[in-house]
């Protein structure tokens, strides 16, 4: 009964979406205040529905109702509460609900705070972000719906892909989906705004919240794939420029040029064209990742589907809308004239240098992860584009974004002397080259990318502090510091979270450490300094799974640290193995322990990787997540905030 009433209100919020992407755009248009009105609530009610529809289906995860065909093929009764529920967006149709259900979210918010916007404008944001929930739910309702039952019920179900069983993972869609989804928003103040005919300070200090919670929340969701990709695939990488990593990179990428281009439309009311394309792209970019998942062109450990025909109905909704808020941002391109003015050396002038880097560098990652099947579809070649080419067309713009950020976060508006600015910094460059140069000479290769990275993560973290330093005034009064916005402490922070994780990824894949050995029981054996010792193998029980599991002692210097249990888990009922590394955390490295396949003699293969700085990667995107947080808590972000500086009314077309 819970199930057909959870398929009932998805049918609902479906109709709801209809309504609520009609009315209120004719009533904008008419001048008619009741239709316009209509937005709100039909907003608030289509996002409950759909929030009783997802709660419906979880309903049924956690009872193992195996009446349902999506629970049969994802669940099974022995699995722990926790994946039980993290079962319900671990698959395709599940996790296409969720994604609709934080699509309605973001669209109540955007009516309980946006109160004050123009009432034109509000309608219209509410009626576009409506008009993409109609195209979501069809797709849903028409090619994935979760709710189908199956004739005869099995005994039980055939149990979630192993490999999303795990607490990382559990967490990473919903957060990755709040960041995707989220940039949804910032796409419909966008396409309003072209409806509108008007963008203007205003409208940049509107679409700022939006963007930045998107932005952390990818973060927060990119950080959490990176980590599980670490710790749970078993190669010790923590990035691997698979098609699903890209696709939530690029929004990522975007997100930041549109969050930093945001502020010159609200600022100077520069740069207007730009930052709208910047907003329907980022969300584009959303669409391509829902559509590289899904449609199956593209392999990937993460993807979810491999359907073609549910790929090319994606692939309709990507054209429909990336498409036509691009010919509308044409045709309304007049109603954009930047009023700003600004010299080349600015602090305009540096974002839109950040802009430039961020855009190109989404567009390598882009060109780099849809080659392969360009090639296959033109040319029927069979290509692999991997880390060697990322690393090599990606690398030299961020080199170049860490060279410039710092420099660009301290430019005056409109004017500025950059020997000023590069006088205040001499003591953070000389800082940063002297980490660099005793990094040099500690190493023992001759690769230049631990230095180098050294170098641009200090230089990024000690342009952040000066950028502080400085607002303390000539009389170096700390107690001013106190006194600053949250957004000014959140850009700092933010800034050395992106300094603390270059460092990290520098770190770990210059001065990394590898020994793959054949140990035998007893027999101690040493990697980069470390002494490993397998004391055992034995073989243990879990509660959906069988686990070969090693007993490794880990020395240094004849004094234990550690004690680590890596293992080789086999799922019989998804009859899939895994493989769970064990790894020693510190604040400086981490060792890593693989076991693998039992050879002659009672010996075991085993992996051991010696990892420096691996940690500084995930706390550094903790730390941007944090500082996006502060700014996001400021009282002037608010969405609120930007209709007062404009009179109240209803805008002239």
């Amino acid at each position: 009964m819970v199930t057909e009433l959870g398929h009932f209100a998805l049918i609902l919020a479906f109709m709801v979406a209809c309504v609520q992407a009609v009315v209120p755009l004719v009533g904008a248009h008419k001048r008619w205040s009741g239709w316009m009105a209509v937005a709100e609530p039909a907003a608030t009610l289509q996002f409950l529905l759909t929030g009783f529809a997802f709660a419906a289906l979880t309903h049924a995860f956690v009872t193992s109702d195996f009446t349902l065909r999506l629970v049969v093929l994802n669940s099974h009764s022995l699995k722990p509460m926790i994946y039980k529920i993290s079962g319900v967006w671990g698959n395709h149709e599940g996790s296409m609900l969720l994604w609709v259900l934080i699509l309605t979210l973001f669209g109540a918010m955007a009516a309980w705070f946006g109160g004050n916007l123009p009432p034109t404008l509000r309608a219209r944001v509410l009626a576009v972000q409506s008009a993409v929930a109609v195209a979501f739910f069809a797709f849903i309702l028409f090619t994935s719906n979760p709710f189908l039952r199956v004739a005869v019920p099995p005994f039980d179900g055939q149990d979630l892909n192993p490999l999303l069983q795990d607490v990382g993972l559990a967490l990473h869609p919903p957060f990755l989906y709040l960041g995707y989804v989220g940039l949804s928003i910032c796409f419909s103040f966008a396409v309003a705004a072209l409806i509108e005919g008007r963008i203007d300070a205003a409208w940049g200090r509107w679409v700022r919240p939006w963007t930045l919670a998107a932005w952390v929340f990818l973060t927060i969701g990119i950080g959490l794939g990176s980590w599980w990709a670490y710790y749970e695939l078993g190669w010790g990488g923590f990035w691997f420029w698979d098609p699903v990593e890209n696709a939530s990179f690029m929004p990522w990428l975007l997100a930041a040029a549109l969050l930093h281009s945001a502020i010159v439309v609200e600022k100077r009311e520069a740069l207007k064209s730009w930052t709208i394309l910047l907003a329907i792209l980022a969300f584009g970019f959303s669409l391509i990742g829902t559509f590289i998942v899904r449609s199956g062109l593209l392999t990937s450990v993460h993807a979810f589907a491999n359907d073609p025909e549910r790929g090319v109905f994606i692939l309709i909704i990507l054209v429909f809308f990336t498409g036509g808020a691009l010919t509308l941002f044409a045709a309304r391109a007049n109603a954009m004239d930047a009023k700003g003015v600004f010299g080349l050396v600015s602090r305009e002038s540096a974002l839109v240098a950040n802009n430039i880097l961020l855009a190109v560098a989404c567009f390598v990652v882009f060109v780099g992860t849809m080659w392969p099947l360009v090639a296959e579809m033109f040319w029927d070649r069979k290509l692999s584009v991997g880390p060697p080419f990322f690393n090599m067309a990606f690398t030299p713009f961020m080199v170049l974004l860490g060279l410039l950020l710092p420099i660009g976060a301290m430019l005056p508006w409109k004017r500025a002397k950059a020997g000023k600015v590069m006088r205040q910094m001499i003591p953070g460059l000389i800082v940063a080259l002297a980490l660099a140069g005793l990094a040099w000479t500690m190493q023992t290769g001759r690769s230049l990318l631990g230095p180098v990275g050294l170098f641009l993560g200090a230089w990024i973290v000690a342009g952040a502090l000066t950028e502080l330093w400085t607002r303390t005034g000539r009389t170096r009064d700390l107690t001013r510091l106190l006194r600053l916005p949250r957004a000014d402490w959140g850009k700092a922070v933010a800034h050395t979270g992106l300094g603390v994780t270059m460092f990290g990824v520098a770190g770990l894949m210059a001065w990394e450490a590898e020994d793959i050995r054949v140990a035998k029981i007893g027999e101690p054996f040493e990697v980069a300094g470390f002494e490993l010792t397998l004391n055992e193998v034995n073989d243990v029980r879990g509660p959906n799974y069988f686990s070969t599991m090693g007993n490794v002692t880990l020395s240094r210097n004849g004094t234990e640290i550690a004690t680590l249990f890596p293992e080789k888990r086999n799922y019989p009922v998804a009859q899939m193995p895994t493989t769970e590394a064990a790894i020693d955390y510190r604040f400086l490295r981490d060792v890593y322990v693989v076991i693998g396949d039992e050879q002659e003699g009672g010996a075991w293969t085993l992996r051991t990787y010696v990892k420096p700085l691996a940690g500084w990667i995930w706390a550094g995107c903790i730390i941007m997540a944090l500082g996006g947080s502060l700014s996001l808590s400021d009282r002037r972000f608010r969405v609120a905030a930007g209709a007062r500086r404009q009179p109240q009314g209803v805008p002239a077309e």
